[in-house]
């Protein structure tokens, strides 16, 4: 079978040379680490591989509406009248966190602890030295250097992003008049990476910067990351069990597109700064039985794929929502003619 020109790195890593079927899909860089994985173990017991192109979040929308790949993934879940009017269907797939990560020497990993207020004004470029007594206020006893705050932020539209500025908008009135949400915004200050990736290496080369990624890229880069002082006013750590607790608040409606936000959730344990990650499909399928190869991929993820995810620190999603997603594909699948797509 001759391959597909593989259009980045990440392509090459997920699509191996290979001699049975191959799906297709762009966008996120949040679940990239999942997805790669996710495809080497079903090409080992299906002989079917995936080419998930690691782009961004905005150029996996764009993609997916441009058919060009056979599904898209987003962090930014779609309103149902963008569906509507692209004529798209989407699901969650797993559940993760964004986290800021920072580089300061002399810091343990895990030490510093932030306010939304905080964590704002430095990303509004208000806060400028490490040892301001604002942070100094909210870390009492821990020695923090005079190093300049150094911005890192996603250049590419990103998932990523939109969760961090979807966060920031809520907590911080500023921010959300300033900068807004968005999976691209105009950042009031710093530089910007590519990709997850591209930000986690900024980071780890710069003294005194900040960023944020997805929780995965922090613990695979060991980078160090902040404690953050939820909605309940409880100063938290990322991890499967605060992820969780904000999933906990989740109302999935297949009605609304299973459209659901999980930044500043209520709870004790609530990471505030949680999300999903989403496939977009069209709900009418020009070749149905490419359609039919990624439920297919997706039904065996969601059943035996699991164990990989909490590997990888995501959270599954419960059964009854898969159950749900499911239904929805029934219910909404048609194929080029029209007819509901047999799965």
């Amino acid at each position: 079978m001759k391959l597909r020109s593989l259009a980045t790195l990440a392509a090459l890593v997920i699509a191996p040379l290979v001699h049975a079927a191959t799906i297709t899909g762009a966008g996120a860089t949040f679940p990239y680490p999942l997805y790669a994985k996710w495809a080497s173990e079903y090409k080992k017991q299906t002989g079917t591989g995936l080419n998930y192109q690691s782009i961004g979040s905005g150029g996996g929308i764009k993609q997916i509406q441009a058919r060009t790949v056979d599904f898209g993934a987003s962090d930014m879940p779609l309103k149902p009248e963008e569906l509507t009017k692209n004529g798209l269907i989407q699901f969650p797939t797993v559940i993760g966190g964004v986290v800021p990560v920072i580089n300061l020497p002399g810091v343990a990993p895990g030490q510093l602890k932030l306010t939304p207020t905080l964590l704002a004004d430095i990303f509004l470029g208000k806060i400028r030295k490490w040892n301001d007594p604002r942070i100094a206020a909210v870390n009492p006893g821990l020695k923090l250097p005079a190093l300049n705050v150094s911005i890192v932020h996603r250049s590419d539209g990103s998932g990523t992003t939109f969760i961090f500025t979807n966060y920031l908008s809520k907590v911080s009135p500023e921010w959300k008049s300033r900068a807004g949400e968005g999976t691209a915004v105009n950042w009031p200050t710093g530089v910007g990476g590519k990709g997850n990736e591209g930000v986690a290496a900024y980071t780890q080369r710069i003294k005194g910067a900040i960023g944020y990624v997805e929780f995965a890229y922090a613990l695979q880069n060991r980078m160090s990351t902040a404690q953050l002082k939820n909605r309940d006013g409880q100063f938290v750590a990322a991890n499967e069990a605060s992820f969780s607790a904000a999933a906990a608040n989740a109302k999935w409606d297949k009605a609304n597109g299973f459209y659901e936000i999980l930044t500043d959730e209520p709870g004790k344990t609530s990471w505030p700064i949680s999300g999903a990650t989403f496939v977009l499909i069209h709900k009418q399928s020009k070749d149905a039985g490419r359609t039919l190869e990624v439920l297919k991929f997706f039904e065996w993820a969601y059943a035996k794929g699991g164990q990989w995810a909490l590997g990888l620190h995501y959270i599954p999603l419960p059964d009854n929502v898969v159950k749900l997603i499911q239904t929805n594909w029934k219910e909404s699948l048609k194929d080029s003619t029209g007819k509901p797509l047999k799965q």
